[in-house]
C-alpha cells in the first residue's frame, strides 16, 4: 500500500512529544548555524517539544557539539546530543563479549564510549583485535585504514559508525565515511557486518532509550519525530524504524529525488527547514479522477502519454517554489511508482529533471 504524505491540523510540536534532529545540514553546516535552525528549535520547545540532537558524526564528544549548538543561542543539556560513537559502542557491546579488544578508526571521543561500555580499544592489528570499528574523523590517515585492513585479514570482524557518503561542510560536500570504508572494503573484500548509524534505526532507538533513562519517562515511536536532510539516512532511518519523519531541505536533498522516491525513501512531512515543526502541515488529497491537491496546487500523472501535467502557479514562476506543488506531485508520482508505472520512461518536466 503506498503511503502519502500526510497532514497536520496543528502544529508538528504540539502532535509529537520528541523531535529527533539531524544536525549536519539541518542544525549547522560545519561551524555554521543553518538558516532559521535555531529559531524554529526555540519556537518548538516553547509548544512543549523535547529536543535530541542525533549525529552520524562520530568525531566529537557530545559536550563540544553541545557547546556549539548553546553558541547558535540554543539551550540544551550535553546529554541530549547521540552521536554514532555512543551508539555504536552500545551495538558493539552486544557482539562482542566483555573485555574484548577493539581496533578504533575514529576520535577519543569513540575510543572513550568503547571503553566505557566495557571493550578495550587498541591502536594497531598487531595488538590482535577481536574487532575493527571504523569512524570518519578529521586526522583520518592511509596508516589508520592500512591497520584496519590487516587486522580484518587476520579474522577481526568489521563494523562501522555509518555509511554517509557524503558530509555537509562549511565550503560544500566532502567525502563521507561512507567513502572512507571503500579503500578498506576493496583491500580486503569485506564489508561491515553492522552500522550504528542512519540508514540504520538504532540511532533513534537508542536516543529514545537514553532519554527515556534520563527523563524516567516513556518515549514510545509515535510521539517521537526524526527530522533530517537526507533521504537515504535520516529518512530510510524512521521508516525501517517505524517513525513518521519531517525532511527539510537546507541539506543534501533536492527536490527531484524526493519526487522520484521508492517507498522507502519517503518522509512523512516536507519543509523548508525547521521552522516547519511549529507550522500545520497541509493535507495531499486526491479527486476521482486521479488529480492531486495540496493548498491550491494540483498534479496528475497522465497514463495517456506518460507525462506529468503540474497545473502553474498563480502569476506564472517556478512550479518547485511552493512546496505545496512539491507536495502535490509527488503524491501522483509515487501512486503512479506504486502500482507499476515505469518511471524511466516517464516524459518528465524540466522542473523535476533539472531542478
Amino acid at each position: 500500500m503506498t503511503v502519502f504524505l500526510k497532514g497536520t491540523d496543528d502544529a508538528p510540536a504540539k502532535t509529537y512529544h520528541l523531535a529527533l534532529l539531524d544536525l549536519d545540514g539541518v542544525v549547522y553546516r560545519g561551524a555554521d548555524p543553518v538558516e532559521h535552525a535555531a529559531e524554529g528549535i526555540d519556537r518548538a520547545q516553547a509548544l512543549g517539544m523535547r529536543m535530541a540532537y542525533t549525529t552520524n558524526n562520530a568525531s566529537r564528544f557530545p559536550h563540544v557539539v553541545a557547546d556549539q549548538l548553546r553558541g547558535f543561542g540554543l539551550t540544551l543539556d550535553d546529554g541530549q546530543v547521540i552521536t554514532s560513537a555512543v551508539v555504536a559502542a552500545r551495538m558493539l557491546s552486544r557482539h562482542l563479549q566483555e573485555g574484548a579488544r577493539v581496533l578504533v578508526i575514529g576520535s577519543n571521543h569513540l575510543r572513550d564510549q568503547i571503553r566505557l561500555n566495557g571493550m578495550v580499544p587498541v591502536n594497531k592489528a598487531a595488538d590482535k583485535p577481536e574487532a575493527v570499528i571504523q569512524a570518519w574523523y578529521p586526522e583520518l590517515s592511509w596508516q589508520d585504514l592500512a591497520q584496519a585492513a590487516f587486522a580484518i585479514e587476520n579474522g577481526a570482524r568489521y563494523f562501522t559508525t555509518n555509511k554517509d557518503q557524503t558530509l555537509p561542510r562549511e565550503g560544500g560536500m566532502a567525502p563521507g565515511n561512507g567513502s572512507m570504508l571503500q579503500p578498506v572494503i576493496l583491500a580486503t573484500g569485506k564489508q561491515p557486518e553492522d552500522s550504528a548509524g542512519k540508514p540504520e534505526s538504532a540511532m533513534y532507538d537508542e536516543a529514545r532509550q537514553l532519554l527515556t533513562d534520563s527523563q524516567e519517562k516513556s518515549l514510545d515511536i509515535g510521539r517521537c519525530l526524526p527530522v533530517g536532510d537526507r533521504l537515504d539516512t535520516d529518512i530510510e532511518a524512521a521508516n525501517r524504524g517505524g517513525y513518521d519523519s519531517m525532511l527539510v531541505l537546507t541539506g543534501v536533498a533536492r527536490t527531484p529525488a524526493i519526487l522520484t522516491a521508492p517507498a522507502k525513501l519517503r518522509p512523512t512531512y516536507l519543509a523548508e527547514d525547521l521552522r516547519g515543526l511549529t507550522a500545520p502541515q497541509p493535507q495531499p488529497s486526491k479527486e476521482a479522477d486521479q488529480t492531486w491537491h495540496c493548498g491550491g496546487q494540483t498534479a496528475k500523472v497522465d497514463d495517456d502519454d506518460g507525462h506529468v501535467t503540474l497545473h502553474a502557479l498563480d502569476g506564472g514562476g517556478d512550479p518547485l517554489s511552493d512546496l505545496d506543488s512539491v507536495r502535490a506531485c509527488a503524491c501522483a508520482l509515487w501512486e503512479y511508482q506504486d502500482r507499476g508505472g515505469d518511471m524511466d520512461a516517464l516524459d518528465l518536466p524540466a522542473f523535476v529533471v533539472g531542478a
